[in-house]
C-alpha cells in the first residue's frame, strides 16, 4: 500500500464512498498534505455533507442491529433510557474528537490523537484498542454467517478424514474461503465501494422485520419485561457495541469539503442510527418477547420468503465488510513485519493467516452475542467513551479547571469506566459459563 495511506491504517474504517480527483488517487492520499484549520473548505477534501453523513451512517449502522431486540430483551423496556444515554454520551464524545482536530492540524487519525495528548505511550494504546476491535468484531462476522447459513441449511456438514463437521463450522470455514481474496486485495477505493451496500442492507432489514411481523402472522404480542437487572450489563455492553464508529470520525473530518459543517454530520448519523436501532429493538422484542435470540435472524420462520430476505442482507454486510475491516490490521503487520518492502509473496501469507486465524477462533467461540458483549463492554466503550474524553481534557488543558463541561465529562467518563468494568466481567462469566455448561 502507498505510504501516503500510512496515516489511515490506524482507522477502524474509511470513508466508504469518497470522491476522486483526476489523477484517480483517492482522498486519502490526499491528507498527507497540510491540514486547514476548521471550516476552511479545503480543495484537496472535497466531500460532500450528504455523502459524509452516509459514510458517518455506514460505520455506525454494522451488525449490532441484528443483536439489538436481545440487548433490549436482557435488561427490559427500562434499558432503552441507556440506549438513549449511550447515544447521546458518544454523540458528545464524537465532538470532543472533533474538537481535539480543530486544536490541532497535525491530526490525522485517532491514534494520532493518542500521540498528541499522551504521547507513544497513548498511540500504542489506542492502535492496541483498535486493532483488538477490528479483529474480533470480523470474527463476529465469520460466526454470524456460519449461524444463520445453518439456519437455513441445517444439513449441510460434511466429513472430513472421519471427522464430521457440522452445518455452523462447515459454514464459517467456506465464508473464510470466500473472504480469502478480497483480502488479498491491496485497492481500498475498490474495498470502500464494496461495503457501500451497508446502510441498504440494513434498512431492507428492518423493513423486512416489519413486514414478517405484521403481515407473516407473527404479530407484535411479546410482553417482555420491564427490568431485567441481571440482563442490565449485557444490555449496555450491546448497545455501546452499536456506537463504537469513533475511530473512523478523523478520516470523514478530514475528507469533509467544508469540515465547519462535521458536527452537524455527527447529529444527522447518531438520530438517524438510534431511530434505526430503537426501531428495531423494540420490533424484536414486541414480535418475539424474551425468547429473542441473540440474532433476532434465528428467531424468524426459515420457510417464509421475507425470512429468507432478511438473512440474505444480514449476509452480504459481513462478507462486503470483512476486508475493509482487517485492512487496517493487516496494513499494520505488514509495516512491522516487511518494514515498508511489502513483498507480494509476504504480503498474502500475512493476509491468509490473519484470515485463517480469525476463522478458528470463530469455530472455538460460537457465541455472537457474548463476543459482541465483550467487546461492547471493553473495547467499545473505551474506545468510544474514555479515550476521547481523556484526551480531550489532556490536549485542551481544561481539566485544571472546574466547570459545567468538566462535569459533563466527569459524568460521561463514570459511566463509561462503570459500564467497561461491570459489563466486562458479566460477559466474561458467560463465555466460561458457556463453555463450562457445554451448550
Amino acid at each position: 500500500m502507498d505510504r501516503k495511506l500510512e496515516y489511515h491504517c490506524n482507522s477502524v474504517t474509511v470513508p466508504l464512498l469518497v470522491d476522486y480527483d483526476q489523477e484517480g488517487q483517492t482522498l486519502l492520499a490526499n491528507e498527507a498534505n497540510e491540514l486547514k484549520p476548521e471550516g476552511h473548505v479545503s480543495k484537496l477534501a472535497s466531500t460532500s455533507f450528504c455523502k459524509t453523513c452516509f459514510n458517518g451512517l455506514n460505520a455506525l449502522l454494522g451488525v449490532g442491529i441484528l443483536s439489538i431486540p436481545y440487548a433490549l430483551s436482557s435488561g427490559g423496556w427500562i434499558s432503552l433510557i441507556l440506549l438513549l444515554m449511550i447515544a447521546s454520551s458518544a454523540l458528545y464524545t464524537g465532538l470532543l474528537i472533533q474538537r481535539c482536530m480543530a486544536m490541532d492540524s497535525t491530526i490525522r487519525s485517532y491514534p494520532d490523537i493518542g500521540n498528541r495528548a499522551f504521547g507513544a505511550k497513548g498511540r500504542a494504546l489506542v492502535s492496541i484498542l483498535m486493532h483488538a476491535e477490528l479483529y474480533l468484531v470480523a470474527t463476529g462476522f465469520l460466526i454470524l454467517e456460519g449461524d444463520n447459513l445453518s439456519y437455513l441449511f441445517p444439513k449441510a456438514g460434511f466429513e472430513l478424514g472421519g471427522y464430521s463437521i457440522d452445518a455452523r463450522r462447515s459454514f464459517v470455514i467456506m465464508v473464510g474461503l470466500i473472504i480469502l481474496p478480497t483480502v488479498w486485495l491491496n485497492n481500498m477505493g475498490v474495498l470502500s465501494y464494496v461495503s457501500a451496500s451497508g446502510v441498504a442492507a440494513s434498512l431492507v432489514l428492518l423493513c423486512s422485520v416489519l413486514w414478517i411481523g405484521e403481515f407473516d402472522g407473527i404479530g407484535f404480542h411479546g410482553k417482555g419485561s420491564f427490568v431485567h437487572w441481571n440482563g442490565i450489563p449485557t444490555a449496555v455492553s450491546l448497545y455501546a457495541f452499536c456506537y463504537c464508529a469513533h475511530p473512523v470520525f478523523p478520516t470523514l473530518y478530514t475528507s469533509m469539503r467544508d469540515q465547519k459543517q462535521f458536527s452537524k454530520v455527527l447529529v444527522v448519523c447518531f438520530f438517524l442510527s438510534t431511530l434505526i436501532y430503537g426501531l428495531m429493538a423494540i420490533s424484536g422484542c414486541l414480535m418475539f418477547g424474551s425468547e429473542v435470540l441473540s440474532q433476532i435472524t434465528l428467531n424468524l420462520p426459515s420457510d417464509k420468503i421475507s425470512s429468507k430476505i432478511v438473512i440474505y442482507a444480514t449476509l452480504i454486510t459481513p462478507i462486503a465488510k470483512y476486508a475493509l475491516i482487517v485492512t487496517p490490521t493487516v496494513d499494520a503487520i505488514e509495516n512491522r513485519l516487511l518494514a515498508g518492502s511489502k513483498k507480494k509473496a509476504s504480503s498474502l501469507l500475512i493476509r491468509t493467516c490473519l484470515v485463517l486465524s480469525s476463522v478458528i477462533v470463530a469455530l472455538v467461540l460460537p457465541i455472537f452475542g457474548y463476543l459482541m458483549s465483550f467487546v461492547g463492554a471493553f473495547l467499545s466503550v473505551t474506545g468510544s467513551i474514555i479515550l476521547p474524553c481523556l484526551c480531550f481534557l489532556k490536549i485542551s488543558g481544561i481539566c485544571r479547571r472546574c466547570d459545567f463541561q468538566v462535569l459533563i465529562i466527569g459524568g460521561i467518563m463514570c459511566m463509561g469506566f462503570a459500564a467497561m468494568i461491570i459489563g466486562t466481567y458479566t460477559s466474561l462469566l458467560e463465555i466460561i459459563s458457556h463453555f463450562v455448561s457445554g451448550d
